[in-house]
């Protein structure tokens, strides 16, 4: 960057941050009065959907089918827990409100993928997969629909369905190791 130019961010943190402690001020004393919480500033709205937006198109990101969704929960999150950002503790709402949007996107990915596995093992268990299935437009990467399902395409559902039922066991064992940890920890401490 040249010497004398100012790199310009897509959301300015110090007046973010000056906002949000105006807000977090009326969310108190809404509080103490009772009264229900005041309503979001249109700039911290806007800071909302430009995050979740930018944050989309992060190549971890870019390429769902369903990224307005995430962007949607992720703006959702931000006015869920808008709440519960404090000045006093972090002055870094960019941040804050980023992770926020990041774990919504997870949430969503995680929610689609295990709809898509239950699609895939009801077709499996149906023998949907061995019969001639046709694909739906939607299913389709040209967008035309009714083609019939390619050997390629039978075998990456069923990767799917391994790779999702694999995953959901070692989670299961390493839940059941960190319970049976935490209950021989208390035992041992009686």
């Amino acid at each position: 960057m040249a010497k004398g130019k100012k790199s310009t961010h897509y959301i300015d943190n110090k007046e973010f941050l000056e906002v949000m402690k105006g807000y977090h001020v009326l969310v108190v004393e809404a509080q103490e009065k009772g009264e229900p919480r005041p309503i979001i500033p249109d700039y911290v709205g806007e800071c909302f959907i430009k995050i979740a937006q930018r944050l989309s198109f992060r190549p971890n990101f870019i390429n769902y089918a369903f990224r307005e969704d995430m962007i949607s929960d992720g703006i959702e999150n931000c006015v869920q827990y808008i709440h519960n950002f404090n000045p006093a503790r972090s002055d870094n709402p960019f941040a804050y409100f980023t992770q926020i949007i990041y774990y919504a996107f997870i949430r969503r990915i995680e929610k689609e993928k295990k709809q898509l596995y239950i699609k895939y093992k009801t077709m499996d268990m149906h023998g949907s997969l061995d019969d001639n299935v046709t694909l739906s437009k939607h299913d389709t990467a040209d967008g035309h629909g009714d083609a019939p399902m390619t050997v390629d395409q039978k075998a990456n559902m069923y990767d799917f369905i391994a790779t999702f039922e694999s995953k959901k066991k070692k989670r299961k064992v390493q839940k059941k190791k960190s319970t049976t940890s935490t209950l021989e920890y208390f035992f041992a401490a009686a």
